[in-house]
């Protein structure tokens, strides 16, 4: 009603004006009777109320359509009702479905082949860093521990990019199966393990007696997890040798849970270290945080439907933990 009023107010003040025109016009011409002028008024406003009624009632929908917001890009197929302007608005909004579809047609084939792209490249790269590995074991120390370390820098930055392309088409992925978390942890240290001697950081398992399985996807719980260990070594090295990957039951849900005793999180960066690119107080200091791990461990958790809790104290050290919705317990 208040869009409709708003049309038509011009038309309403115009039709006003001109009743106090006629009136003007009419005592100025020596006609002095009152009561016929009222009721001449009253007569034109009840026809002009009727005229806005009608109008109102016969594009009601229409005006009803342009105040609704859409729930859904479907809502531009809807018709409205059959006056010319209704038509008109359908067709329109036809016009702009059809149009955004092939936009966001173009827009995802050239998504997909950056992604093939990136997909590629990433895989080409690897290639190098093999041969580059197998040339640093001929040479001698330090000098083939410090190519090795620098290679296997570059791989891990190649894996992130090769993820976070991978992040949008994430849901096409997966595949959810039965993981035991104490043999994907022992696959995790086995991948991570010159990483844990060159920091001087070892890595203890805390589990319960009986094997704890949950359902998720393995590949991708194995990059959370490669990234947990990762950031608490790095941010450990010089401070403390010990890191601790516990598994245990809460609630009756599973925990993974990766505890280090490094330099903490400050209280201020906390709510802030899963945003995409943010690296805070620690990151300005080790210059080579990227601000994108913690951000795919909290993506990557929210779609395989699992919840991530983060815990710090500056100078004792912080615990992050995975909480799986879906626990089988195998003796």
């Amino acid at each position: 009603m208040k869009l409709f009023l708003r049309e038509h107010l011009l038309l309403i003040v115009v039709q006003l004006c001109q009743f106090a025109l006629i009136i003007i016009l009419l005592w100025l011409d020596g006609y002095r009777s009152i009561g016929v002028s009222i009721y001449a008024i009253v007569i034109s406003l009840v026809l002009l109320t009727l005229f806005l009624f009608y109008k109102y009632n016969s594009r009601k929908n229409f005006y009803q359509r342009l105040q609704t917001s859409m729930k859904t890009l479907d809502g531009s197929l809807e018709t409205t009702e059959r006056t010319p302007i209704s038509e008109a608005l359908d067709q329109l909004l036809r016009s702009q479905y059809h149009l955004y579809q092939e936009e966001l047609q173009k827009a995802e084939e050239r998504q997909d082949e950056h992604l093939l792209f990136m997909d590629r490249w990433v895989h080409q790269m690897k290639t190098p860093l093999s041969v580059i590995e197998l040339m640093a074991q001929s040479l001698d120390e330090p000098e083939s521990s410090s190519i090795r370390e620098e290679t296997d820098r570059m791989r891990g930055g190649l894996n992130t990019v090769l993820y976070m392309a991978r992040l949008r088409t994430i849901a096409e992925d997966f595949q959810i199966k039965p993981v035991t978390l104490s043999k994907l942890i022992h696959e995790v240290n086995q991948e991570n393990k010159l990483f844990y001697i060159r920091n001087e950081v070892y890595p203890q398992l805390q589990q319960a007696k009986e094997k704890i399985t949950v359902e998720t996807d393995e590949k991708w719980l194995f990059f959370l997890l490669t990234q947990l260990v990762q950031n608490a070594v790095k941010y450990s090295t010089g401070k403390t040798k010990q890191l601790v990957i516990s598994i245990y039951e809460r609630a009756g849900k599973a925990v993974l849970e990766v505890k280090d005793f490094g330099i903490g999180i400050p209280l201020v960066d906390q709510k802030r270290v899963f945003n995409k690119f943010y690296t805070g107080e620690n990151g300005r200091k080790y210059r080579e945080s990227t601000g994108m791990g913690l951000y795919l461990v909290k993506e990557v958790a929210e779609r395989l439907e699992h919840r991530i809790e983060l815990q710090s104290t500056i100078g004792e050290g912080t615990t992050v933990r995975i909480i799986f919705s879906k626990t089988q317990n195998l003796t």
